[in-house]
């Protein structure tokens, strides 16, 4: 084992993509991370496809592309946690773990014995972490939450989409995997509470409380103003120009962060008047006159190409660049460069190994590592099993009752 959190072990009752994210976090930082799955299914993501990793023959396996993106680092045992043997089973393996994290329905786990409470009766200084839709009290604590909705009623999708289109959500799950940041970070916190007082605590995290918590600039405009924010396409609420324009050969982003840039900016095309325009001299006046400076910048830009744009403006340390698709993004020498995307071993594959998308955080002492590809069902069972102390005998009982 290597990084930050060498010898800390996680018991990972999550699925989907909010609470995986988290976890497979955790693991990249070097924590022993051991994802509980159901006999014989595993998490629901694993047939969130196609596309799906292929086996050797060619065939689909049960690796969905999306099972992949959040599960490395990471060990697969298989649990019956409906059974008595199971819950107790989990109620063995938690006191050995320091962290449990779950996102089962408000309540779910209580019925199995699994909740905060129980897991705390055989681990007292248990970090438990709880991720719901809409937090563990309220009057929506009751019901099921997904990313979607949670994007709809925190807001983010009133202000995402074209102004004259509709309500449009990001084409990511991107609330799933915000929580599991706060997620990560709350897990971190708790533990360094715990490591100073030898006290552990329950975490009770939200997919709307974190939506509404990453509304930043946009939440605060209308908390100072009492003015809602609206749908602005590619154009930024408080800075101007920032913006997609059109090039010679295509589009490109355009990202004035000062008046100083903006000025430069305005050379660089052609038109340093405009720089000098009392309208936009300032970027409170340019957000005041925002449709009049769009109106004169298409002209301006399309004199240029892409690459013109991009590198000139580089050299002149004014924002800009290029809308990449996702090939793209994935041959850029800078991505490449910064280890953004991964291969692994996957014995059976088709082509023996699995990319992935790297992890962003760079150590100058605790490189992340990446020890395991995200796991096949019940992988590590029998080998997590051992290591918690079961013998031959009783490993094999619990086979044979399909409890794990």
């Amino acid at each position: 084992m290597s990084g930050p959190l060498s010898g800390l072990r996680i018991l990972d009752l999550t699925r989907i993509l909010a609470g995986p994210t988290s976890t497979q976090l955790l693991g990249d930082l070097g924590a022993d991370v051991i994802k509980i799955e159901r006999p014989g299914e595993g998490d629901d993501t694993r047939r969130w496809g196609p596309p799906y990793v292929k086996n050797a023959d060619g065939s689909d396996s049960d690796a969905s592309a999306y099972y992949l993106s959040s599960n490395r680092n990471k060990r697969s045992l298989t649990v019956d946690i409906a059974a008595p043997e199971g819950q107790a089973l989990i109620r063995r393996l938690a006191a050995s773990c320091d962290v449990v994290a779950e996102n089962f329905k408000v309540g779910g786990l209580a019925k199995f014995g699994l909740d905060y409470l129980s897991m705390k009766e055989v681990k007292p200084d248990i970090v438990y972490c709880s991720i719901t839709g809409f937090g563990q009290t309220g009057p929506y604590a009751p019901r099921a939450g997904y990313d979607y909705l949670a994007q709809g009623m925190g807001g983010m999708m009133s202000i995402t989409g074209e102004p004259d289109g509709q309500p449009m959500k990001v084409g990511v799950g991107i609330a799933d995997v915000m929580c599991g940041m706060y997620a990560s970070v709350a897990i971190l916190a708790a533990l360094r509470h715990r490591d100073r007082t030898g006290q552990g605590q329950y975490i009770d995290l939200a997919l709307l409380d974190t939506q509404v918590a990453w509304l930043v600039n946009e939440g605060l405009n209308y908390l100072t103003s009492g003015k809602v924010p609206h749908r602005r396409g590619t154009e930024h609420a408080n800075i101007v120009p920032y913006n997609v324009l059109p090039c010679a050969d295509g589009h490109f982003i355009i990202a004035v962060g000062n008046d100083r840039q903006f000025q430069r900016f305005c050379a660089f095309a052609g038109a340093p008047e405009l720089g000098e325009d009392p309208r936009f001299l300032t970027n409170s006046l340019r957000v005041a006159n925002r449709d009049a400076l769009y109106d004169l910048l298409p002209e301006l830009t399309r004199r240029k190409t892409l690459d013109e744009w991009v590198n000139g403006l580089a050299e002149l340390g004014v924002p800009s660049g290029p809308v990449n698709t996702i090939d793209r993004v994935f041959a850029d020498p800078q991505i490449l460069h910064r280890g953004m995307k991964v291969s692994l071993p996957f014995p059976g594959s088709e082509t023996g190994t699995v990319d992935l998308i790297g992890n962003p955080i760079k150590f100058s002492e605790t490189p992340v590592a990446y020890r395991r590809p995200p796991p096949r069902v019940g992988e590590h069972s029998e080998e997590v099993l051992r290591e918690f102390g079961l013998s031959e005998d009783e490993i094999a009982k619990l086979r044979d009752k399909g409890i794990v």
